[in-house]
């Protein structure tokens, strides 16, 4: 019996709403969450291995790397519940050790984790309104010990372990500092808060007693065995527009994709609403890494501060700074450094220091660097290349050459080669960009902005239009197999343009809601449509006239596909099924079991098919279509997939197939598939690229 096998190969993004959403495995070595996936990435060989998150997860919500470097703490929500995977990194491929899930304290989700410094104890605090803390025996299930941190629903934002003591844990939100021992079966607070409270973002260890903290205005305080030794303001300095830098925040807010509020990373969404204009002035220090010489320190939008400590006194010096360079690719380059810096973590050798901003960008920088700066900034370089920071809208891939073109509500255009995993060009530009479609040649691209529909030229080193059209808000566009035409999708209508003259030579005029899905048959004679409507329509592009109809008013199409042989089209919807048309009847309906299927492609061999979930899932079947429930199920992303594209590899006996989601903002997924044959695993197999978003 053959099956559909797919493989994670590569991905391109970052959810940087999760806690602590990056950290080294080893030297080499990082991890982050992307999709529904926490990625390992070795910086020098730039391969990606993927932890998979559960089945049916709603979304990563903090990690935890044990300090022996063998265990990985992932807090997730599955159907709507809270669970805690342990899973053993020396193991190949990782394992799960263990899943807390059923819980007999009141529990919605976990924000914050941290292993013990042996790695046998694993702390977890609560959102509110609960807040508890809770102290695990995790090896066990074993709840040690569980306390109620804060009884006000104040927001927490971290909790650590003493680096050398086991029964010593610090807890900071909003008003909170506290210290806490176990002791006889309980965690007792052991400080007692003196003076004004303070909004504590952040807070790490610099020894076995003394914990740097920060706060959202600026302020820096050194606790010793709970009492307060230092305290130090970082100076907000004059950006080169001649504004202070923080001040620019408001302004660029609204290209920000913020997380959802329930999110527990203390970003914008939560500090920015909490916070009165006249905190907004200071640097908010969202984060703190602790290292050899003292602690480095976000400060601010786009800067980071390295403290050292002053020989034979109790006290921090600021030594040097680093700032996130502006971008030229960008639109507006003043903008591009205005990203708070959310997390940050030394290498073991504390010869690197990785970030991760608001934006969702991951950047690095080699210490030694730093060091002969002489009085200057030194500047953080991209750890991989740059990622989008909102929504992915359109996806595409290249015929004759392993490309996507992706583009995004961030206003920016990405292609990017998968086979070397790279980002070969990348544009922001005025207006928001809904699709796009590449060239089979790979020359060129169309992409639907928010004001025009532009044809443009992709050259060694820029993305430039050369034809524009008065079509406002295109959500769909795709250029034809041959290339000598594509269909760009205006609310109803469907405008036919060709790329030999660049005029508009038809209109498809019929549907009577928006037009959801556009699809060429194999030599481009017919064009397949899908809309809200509930119509699937197959015109034909010599009379320009609808030669087939099948309209369902009770479904509202997301995705139509259409086989190599042209003979049957593919539609999925609303309604939970899939469809399998021909000569305007459907020929028979497969359930979709309880989710909705979001889009669907086929293979060039025709002999698989891959549909994209509104749980974010990539079905992968055989064709023809079994009878029964008989496919394999994959997790791609934490929220709807909205498109799905393959792509014929031109090297690698592959293919890839990418999906993008809308609620991951900003990542996309490569896979490899094959139809595998466990009689004949290597002559009966085909191989195909897939992508997802």
């Amino acid at each position: 019996m053959s099956s559909v096998v797919a493989q994670s190969l590569h991905v391109f993004g970052l959810r940087a709403h999760v806690a602590n959403n990056i950290f080294f495995f080893d030297e080499q070595t990082v991890m982050f969450p992307s999709g529904n996936h926490c990625v390992k990435y070795n910086v020098d060989q730039k391969w990606q291995k993927f932890i998979p998150g559960s089945d049916k997860s709603q979304g990563m919500l903090a990690l935890s790397i044990s300090p022996n470097r063998r265990y990985l703490a992932i807090s997730e929500t599955v159907q709507e519940k809270p669970v805690i995977t342990i899973y053993e990194l020396s193991s190949i491929p990782c394992r799960k050790r263990k899943v807390l899930s059923n819980f007999d304290f009141p529990v919605q989700k976990f924000i914050s984790m941290a292993f013990s410094p042996d790695s046998k104890y694993l702390l977890a605090q609560t959102s509110a309104p609960e807040s508890n803390l809770v102290y695990w025996l995790w090896g066990k299930q074993k709840v040690m010990a569980i306390i109620r941190t804060d009884i006000q629903n104040n927001p927490i934002y971290q909790v650590s372990f003493n680096p050398q003591d086991n029964t010593q844990v610090c807890v900071t939100g909003n008003g909170i500092f506290k210290l806490l021992r176990f002791t006889e079966g309980t965690l007792k607070q052991t400080n007692f808060q003196r003076g004004e409270p303070q909004n504590y973002l952040a807070h790490a260890w610099v020894s076995e007693d003394r914990i740097i903290v920060g706060t959202d205005t600026g302020k820096l305080f050194l606790f010793e065995s709970g009492d307060q030794r230092w305290e130090t303001s970082i100076m907000v300095k004059e950006a080169t527009s001649g504004s202070k830098s923080l001040d620019i925040i408001q302004e660029s807010e609204s290209l920000i994709e913020f997380p959802p509020a329930s999110s527990p990373v203390p970003s914008y969404e939560q500090i920015l609403t909490a916070s009165n204009y006249s905190q907004l002035s200071m640097p908010q220090v969202f984060t703190i890494a602790a290292y050899s010489k003292g602690f480095a320190c976000s400060a601010g939008p786009g800067r980071v501060l390295l403290f050292e400590k002053i020989e034979e006194k109790d006290f921090y010096r600021e030594s040097r700074e680093i700032r996130i360079p502006v971008d030229p690719q960008s639109n507006d380059p003043s903008q591009s450094d205005k990203q708070d810096i959310l997390c940050m973590c030394f290498s073991p050798s504390e010869e690197t220091l990785v970030a991760s901003t608001s934006k969702n960008q991951l950047y690095s920088i080699t210490m030694s660097l730093t060091e002969i700066s002489k009085g200057e900034p030194a500047h953080f370089e991209y750890l991989m290349y740059p990622l989008h920071s909102a929504s992915i809208t359109g996806l595409a891939t290249c015929i004759r050459k392993p490309l996507i073109a992706t583009c995004s509500l961030d206003r920016s255009i990405r292609i990017w080669n998968y086979e070397s995993n790279t980002l070969e060009l990348f544009k922001e530009y005025q207006e928001e960009a809904y699709s796009i479609s590449l060239h089979p040649s790979g020359h060129y691209i169309v992409v639907g902005f928010a004001d025009k529909l532009r044809l443009m030229n992709l050259l060694i080193d820029d993305i430039r239009s050369f034809k524009e059209y008065s079509v406002r808000g295109c959500k769909e566009c795709a250029f034809s197999n041959g290339g000598h035409l594509f269909a760009a999708v205006n609310g109803n209508v469907i405008h036919i343009f060709t790329t030999t003259s660049l005029e508009n030579i038809s209109n498809l005029k019929g549907h009577t809601g928006k037009v959801r899905s556009v699809v060429w048959n194999a030599d481009d004679s017919k064009l397949i449509s899908g809309g809200t409507d509930g119509a699937v329509y197959e015109w034909n592009l010599s009379s320009g006239k609808r030669e087939t109809e099948c309209v369902l008013k009770s479904c509202s199409y997301n995705c139509v596909a259409i086989s190599p042989d042209s003979k049957i089209i593919f539609a999925v919807g609303s309604d939970q099924t899939l469809k399998e048309i021909a000569d305007s009847s459907v020929l028979r309906e497969m359930s979709a079991y309880e989710v909705v299927y979001t889009a669907i492609v086929i293979s060039h061999s025709g002999r698989m098919m891959f549909v994209g979930t509104s749980i974010g899932t990539i079905r992968a079947m055989k064709y023809p279509l079994p009878l029964q429930k008989e496919f394999n199920e994959y997790q791609a992303h934490a929220g709807p997939v909205t498109k799905v594209r393959g792509a014929l590899s031109l090297v690698l006996p592959h293919t890839f197939l990418l999906p993008s989601a809308s609620q991951c903002l900003d990542s996309f997924l490569i896979l490899s598939l094959s139809l595998f044959t466990p009689c004949h695993p290597f002559s009966n197999s085909l191989w195909t690229i897939m992508l997802f978003v």
